[in-house]
Parts: structure tokens; sequence; C-alpha cells
């Protein structure tokens, strides 16, 4: 071959090779810090829910100001996002890991935000600590393992993992509906004691949302992983025993 014929070939290709090179960069950077992103998220929701129990106010200051940074970090993301779409043009897996990461990094936003929330309540209910309601003491055990389990699933891309995150979500929205229903009784029970039961059930509620947020960004995890969307994908009914 020519020399000027091989040096226009190698021109035609090193472009590309380049380009694809500097996208799988910038994908994985952005990747790792949606990850460390989702590390802090989690670390502030369990410091929120671990202080509940003892109405314990010394770790306000952290989560404060990790929520925070979350929020700025989040903007920071997005923006990388935007510019990797309008200057790299990905397809294909890269497209999808793109749209991953933007709705993924909102997520992980809102479940700060829910850590913050979680923070404010207990500097307002009154001591000495309430009765708490047992479904709402089983859906602050729960919430953790979820938070670790989705966060190993995250970084491995392990869809049956999230799969199993899908799954815990369901029983903690039983369990949201279970600590209205106790909630209600503890304030027939203790009528004086009513307003800290009404920040009680909105403790159950942020963890709730909590719950939901998990189980989004796992439903996003079997997307990237399969193709799949498989939200408001209806549950399978259990056979009928009676017509069998």
């Amino acid at each position: 071959m020519p020399h000027n014929a091989e040096n226009s070939k190698l021109e035609s290709i090193s472009p590309m090779t380049s380009t694809d090179i500097s996208l799988d960069d910038d994908l994985a950077k952005v990747r790792r810090r949606m990850i460390r992103e989702a590390a802090q998220a989690i670390d502030i929701i369990k410091s929120a829910i671990d202080s509940l129990w003892e109405l314990d106010e010394s770790t306000a200051k952290m989560i404060s100001k990790i929520e925070k940074e979350i929020d700025k970090e989040e903007v920071r993301i997005e923006q990388e996002c935007y510019r990797i779409l309008a200057l790299k043009n990905p397809f294909a897996a890269d497209f999808r890991l793109i749209t991953f990461i933007l709705r993924v990094n909102t997520d992980i936003e809102r479940v700060a935000d829910h850590a913050s929330s979680i923070r404010k309540i207990i500097a307002r209910i009154e001591e000495p600590a309430p009765k708490w309601p047992e479904s709402l003491r089983e859906m602050g055990e729960r919430i953790p393992v979820m938070c670790e389990q989705l966060l190993r699933a995250v970084v491995n891309t392990d869809a049956e993992l999230a799969r199993s995150v899908v799954k815990q979500d369901r029983a903690i929205d039983t369990l949201d509906g279970h600590a209205f229903e106790e909630i209600r009784e503890l304030i027939k029970q203790d009528p004086q004691n009513a307003s800290n039961y009404l920040l009680i059930f909105r403790v159950a509620r942020e963890l709730e949302r909590v719950g939901d947020l998990l189980g989004n960004i796992a439903e996003g995890i079997i997307y990237l992983v399969t193709g799949n969307i498989v939200r408001h994908t209806p549950r399978k009914k259990k056979p009928d025993a009676s017509r069998s």
C-alpha cells in the first residue's frame, strides 16, 4: 500500500478511536461520581434512622452538611451528562448508561432530602421518646439493608439483586399502611401525645418515600442491564385455590 494511502487510512480511523476512548473515560468518571453520591446519601439516611430511636440530634449538622454537598453534586453530575450527550453523541448501551445516571442522580438527591427531613422531625418530637410503632421499627430495619443491597447492585450492575430491592420496596409500602393503623390506635390510647404521633407518622411517610426511590433506582439497574422497563408492570396474581 502506498505510504500516503496508509496515512490517509490511519487518519480516518484515529479520530473515531480517540472519541471512543474519550467517551468511555467520561462515562467511567461520571459513573464513579454517581456511586460516591449514592454512598453519601445512604450514609445520611442510615444516620437519620439511627438517630431517630433515641431522638439524638448530634448528627444533625453532619446530615445537613452532606445533604447540601449532594445538592451541589447532583447539579454538577447532570451538567456533565448533558455535556457528554451534546459533544460525544453516545448511542446504544452508552446512551442507556447516560439516561440511567441522569435519572438515578435525581433520585439520590431526593433520598438525601428525606434524610434531612427526618432530621428536622427528630428535632420536633418531644421527649421522653414515645412508643414506636412496631411497623415503623421494621421499616427502620429494612431500609438500611435495602440501601446496602442497592449500592452493591449499582456498583456491580446486578439485575437480580436489583429485583430483590424492588420486591422489598413493596414490603415497605405494606408496612407504611400498618404504621398508619398502629399510630391511629396509639393516639386513641394516649391522646395527650397526639402531636408526637403525628410527627412519627410523618417519619413513616418519609421512609416509605425512601423505599420508593430505592425501588426506582433498582428498576433503573434492571433497565440498564436488560433494556426492559419494569415500571408499572402488574404483579402476578396468585392462583385461586378455590378453582383448583
